[in-house]
């Protein structure tokens, strides 16, 4: 491994990595954990990060060269179990912040969105999400959330959105420009 890693200490109860699209390694750990521990971990997963990293960097050289092949069941798989991981997490987050409550929580693989949300306060997400930055994770989340109020795109609606990511507009962007690179 040859690779930086990125630390990032909260109040997490448990040692987790993350390999993002862009082939970086970031270590999520609870504050009080003792350096020595959190380096005993990422020995003990050193295998896995490997094969991860190659995966992501293959797929970001793809990308890159614009010769994308379709995801595998396998990067399908591994897609969906981070989506599982990390979604939930950015929707209670938000949820809290926003004063909302919300049905069940949904992670598919989906050919033409990115998010969903139903009247029944059921919220869909696109496991491709993790071939996106974070901030646009928490746009996605924050939008599908913002449903919960206006179950539209009135202007009403995107003012929601803007008092909880004032540069929601960039991210939007963001989303539009790369879109064809992701879904396919």
């Amino acid at each position: 491994m040859n690779n930086q890693i990125e630390l990032i200490r909260s109040k997490r109860r448990t040692i987790a990595i993350e390999i993002t699209s862009d082939a970086r390694v970031i270590v999520r750990a609870p504050m009080r954990v003792p350096v020595s521990e959190i380096n005993r971990f990422i020995g003990e997963k050193a295998d896995w990060i490997d094969k991860h990293l190659k995966m992501m960097e293959k797929r970001k050289e793809e990308r890159e060269a614009g010769d994308r092949q379709p995801l595998s069941k396998q990067e399908i798989k591994l897609l969906t179990t981070r989506a599982k991981r990390i979604i939930p997490e950015r929707v209670r987050f938000y949820a809290g912040f926003m004063g909302l409550s919300y049905g069940r929580i949904t992670i598919r693989m989906q050919k033409s969105r990115w998010g969903s949300c139903s009247a029944k306060k059921n919220l869909n997400f696109n496991c491709l999400l993790m071939l996106t930055p974070p901030e646009i994770v928490d746009y996605v989340v924050v939008h599908e959330l913002c449903h919960l109020k206006e179950m539209n795109h009135s202007p009403r609606f995107w003012a929601e959105v803007e008092k909880v990511l004032p540069d929601y507009k960039e991210r939007r962007k963001w989303l539009k420009d790369h879109e064809k690179e992701i879904i396919v």
